[in-house]
């Protein structure tokens, strides 16, 4: 399983070298659409998305073979980005025989975290400073 590189936030110097580096746009999370993507405080997540939270920064290990893979963002409301640059994985809903419709998707840049709970209808991005 692949866990996804974060780039060091050194500002807009950063972005745009990791831009020219990688051959992709400037974006930033900052640059979502406010129309479909949300901001939700990281204490107001359910509990299991801090778990989730806490094995994405220890490198898993991760309780399903998905966790991790390439988040395609075919629906189109997180920031447009080269395929590769999100990745996702399962926040663990009590009580469901399945994976659940709740995720943490990842972008490469860090703290650049979204919360799901309805299965990539809507995402929320995860503000740590609230």
């Amino acid at each position: 399983m692949r866990i996804p590189p974060r780039i060091t936030t050194l500002g807009g110097a950063a972005a745009l070298l990791s831009a020219l580096l990688v051959g992709g746009p400037v974006v930033t999370a900052a640059t979502a659409d406010p129309a479909s993507v949300g901001s939700i405080c990281y204490s107001a997540l359910p509990t299991q998305a801090h778990d989730t939270l806490r094995l994405i920064a220890a490198g898993g290990p991760f309780p399903y073979s998905q966790d991790g893979s390439v988040f395609q963002n075919r629906e189109g409301v997180l920031p447009k980005q080269n395929t590769g640059y999100y990745h996702e994985y399962t926040v663990i809903t009590p009580g469901s025989p399945t994976r659940g419709a709740r995720r943490v998707v990842t972008g490469d840049r860090v703290r650049e975290d979204y919360y799901t709970s309805d299965h990539y209808a809507t995402f929320d991005l995860i503000d740590r400073g609230c």
